[in-house]
């Protein structure tokens, strides 16, 4: 039967709706609700960044095309950090490749090693966007749930690996959890990737964003790892840069190719300004995201201790990553009437567990990462005041 013209195909139709824009919706129409949804920082970038975009005859370049690679200084830049912080060397057998964002990173990977019916191993409660990507592409997201802390389940990734299965995506800091993978765990998920001739895809957008001396690993700097391992990052989080859309990858050279028809029809190449502005943020360096950490550290402590105050209610693993606690709520309630009922009734906002994978019980994701010092204080006595009353029904 043909598709009405009124129907979006059926692919699109097995795609979840975006929850974010769904949220926003939910907050316009509760002014003054403050915000402990979206994963963004309360920073901008860095004025480095504003010197590149106005130095003298920069903007000459602004309105041309430039290379579907990215711009040749910036990918250097990019090299050198790869190499000072993440001991990723980037020679002949691996490329860096700059993208408008990590997710497109991510839909770019995937164009460019699936064919329709391939299998993606996610690790759930998995980032939303992944699974929406790899059922875009009429492919299939195998879903492995993670143990009670939220860490990876090597032997449950092993055993869904099929002839289908082209990679197991790890997500490390974590979005939603904050958890963090243990170095040794990652070795061991890239080892099997190895071993099986599949793609290890590790996004390590939040990579700044550790707390309890907990440390970030690379799975790419591990020794004859680079004809497997695809590494994605951003400046989203770290720089302030999240509507700049500046992200990159490291890829296996046999993958260049391919990934560059991807890059070409999509984008073309990345906005031009935007790596301007990004090469200052690079010469800025890790030290402007590690200057403003500690207050996201301040605010995420006080949202702990505040929780702890709901008890048995309120559930969590320790989180030691990113931006974010995702919660588990004793409660008959679903996770779209919690977050409802706390929008409309308490004017503070979170996401909703179900959109990350996880439906068995009520979930929600409270992100900390966006508000300064006093707002989140507030959103924070708000949060609970909600909780609260859920839990006291």
């Amino acid at each position: 039967m043909p598709v009405k013209l009124s129907e979006s195909s059926r692919r699109m139709q097995q795609v979840q709706s975006p929850i974010i824009p769904a949220i926003a919706k939910l907050i316009e129409q509760n002014p003054g609700t403050i915000s402990l949804g979206q994963g963004i920082v309360y920073y901008g970038p860095p004025k480095s960044s504003m010197n590149r975009l106005n130095a003298p005859g920069s903007a000459l370049e602004f309105n041309k095309y430039g290379s579907s690679q990215g711009l040749a200084e910036l990918i250097m830049l990019l090299g050198n950090k790869l190499e000072s912080e993440n001991n990723i060397a980037v020679g002949s057998t691996n490329k860096v490749i700059v993208t408008a964002g990590a997710n497109m990173a991510f839909l770019n990977i995937l164009f460019a090693i699936t064919d329709p019916g391939d299998e993606i191993i996610l690790n759930a409660p998995y980032y939303f966007n992944h699974e929406m990507a790899v059922n875009m592409l009429n492919c299939r997201a195998v879903v492995i749930p993670t143990d009670a802390q939220y860490q990876l389940r090597a032997e449950k990734i092993l055993a869904a690996i099929t002839d289908k299965t082209r990679a197991v995506v790890t997500v490390s800091p974590n979005n939603p959890t904050g958890a963090i993978y243990p170095a040794e765990t990652l070795q061991k998920i890239n080892q099997i990737c190895a071993d099986k001739g599949i793609y290890h895809i590790s996004d390590e957008a939040y990579e700044y964003f550790t707390y309890d001396e907990e440390e970030h690993f690379s799975p790419a700097s591990i020794d004859g790892a680079e004809n497997h391992t695809i590494s994605l990052f951003s400046l989203s989080k770290a720089y302030g840069f999240a509507a700049w859309r500046v992200g990159y990858m490291v890829i296996p050279e046999h993958l260049r190719e391919a990934v560059i028809k991807a890059q070409d029809t999509n984008l073309i190449c990345p906005p031009l300004a935007s790596q301007y502005a990004a090469m200052g943020a690079l010469e800025a360096g890790l030290e402007y995201c590690l200057e403003k950490l500690p207050l996201i550290h301040e605010v995420r402590n006080e949202l702990l201790e505040r929780l702890s105050y709901l008890g048995d209610f309120c559930q969590y693993a320790s989180a030691s990553g990113a931006l974010y606690l995702f919660l588990k709520l004793d409660t008959e309630l679903s996770d779209m009437d919690v977050t409802e009922y706390l929008i409309e009734n308490h004017q503070v906002a979170v996401i909703p567990g179900h959109t990350f994978g996880m439906s068995d019980q009520c979930y929600i994701r409270v992100s900390y990462g966006a508000l300064d010092k006093k707002s989140a204080t507030e959103g924070i006595q708000r949060l609970i005041s909600g909780l609260t009353a859920i839990m006291n029904k």
